[in-house]
């Protein structure tokens, strides 16, 4: 494989994903996953609306009632529910376990394609799939010392598997329309759908009042607002340009090195145990996505 620009991209893209996920760790005990998720939402939609001028003009692209109606419903599914998931799994479980479920995506997809779109499964992503659940269940077993504590440690991995099914889900759903419609605009309208769900909530006052004292209260603002332009806007961006400048396949695998990298940051910055479970765990896991995404051609 040559090392291009697509290839520098892709890899820039999980190195700055791992940076902000560690970034969102160390805040998780003081801001809820709910607030957490609205800061991080809202700036990106307006760093989204700034960017567009550059990227797409000044004229709002034709889209279709469908197309508007699939962006803002993915959003709300992908981004508002499912971010919230990720960000309690976070909290419950730490960043390097949380990494390592979210490499679940790549099976996800794989599988939700096969139902809904068609797509077929061979043998070589039927082994990849077996993998990433063996690297899974590997790296996140955990002994917990209490029943609470048990109780607690499966309510974080079942968050987080739930979450990146939603987001496979979302991206399943709005796959035809981000091939026919210009990408920037799709994202755009999936985080208007994303903020219109998180803005229900709001509407009752105690709830409100409730967030409104936790942001006020809440310090480590810089930390925030650079997770949340590394993780949903900058990690989107250079995502992007991976795919544009080399092959699909080679980009998703570069990409899903942000759990080794994730890994690696989070037992140097947030003293989370290296532990060699965890460690051959994400080997297994990585292999795994290999085989879905580099050899996984048609049935």
């Amino acid at each position: 494989m040559m090392f291009g620009l697509g290839e520098f991209f892709s890899i820039a893209c999980a190195v700055v994903w791992a940076v902000a996920v560690v970034l969102f760790r160390r805040n998780s005990h003081q801001l809820g996953p709910f607030e957490t998720n609205l800061v991080k939402n809202g700036l990106a939609f307006v760093l989204l609306l700034a960017t567009i001028p550059f990227t797409s003009g000044l004229q709002f692209p034709t889209l279709t009632s469908e197309q508007v109606r699939l962006s803002l419903i993915s959003g709300a599914i992908g981004i508002a529910v499912a971010d919230v998931l990720y960000l309690y799994t976070l909290r419950q479980i730490g960043a390097s376990r949380t990494a390592i479920i979210a490499s679940l995506y790549s099976p996800f997809v794989v599988a939700g394609s096969f139902l809904f779109l068609g797509e077929r499964l061979n043998a070589w992503q039927m082994a990849g799939f077996a993998l990433v659940l063996c690297g899974i269940l590997l790296a996140t077993w955990h002994k917990p010392q209490t029943r609470t504590d048990r109780k607690h440690y499966l309510l974080g991995i079942a968050a987080g598997a739930s979450s990146i099914l939603l987001m496979a889900a979302a991206v399943i759903m709005l796959k035809h329309t981000l091939e026919q419609a210009d990408f920037f605009w799709v994202v755009t309208l999936r985080l208007a759908g994303a903020l219109l769900l998180t803005a229900l909530p709001l509407c009752y006052p105690p709830f409100a009042r409730k967030v409104w004292h936790n942001l006020r209260r809440f310090r480590q603002w810089k930390s925030l607002l650079l997770a949340s332009f590394l993780g949903t806007y900058l990690a989107m961006v250079l995502w992007l340009a991976g795919y544009r400048y080399t092959s699909a396949s080679i980009a998703a695998i570069l990409n899903e090195t942000a759990s080794i990298f994730i890994v690696l940051l989070a037992w140097l910055f947030l003293r989370e145990p290296l532990t060699p479970a965890k460690g051959f765990g994400v080997i297994i896991t990585t292999a795994g996505v290999v085989l879905l995404i580099a050899l996984g051609g048609p049935a």
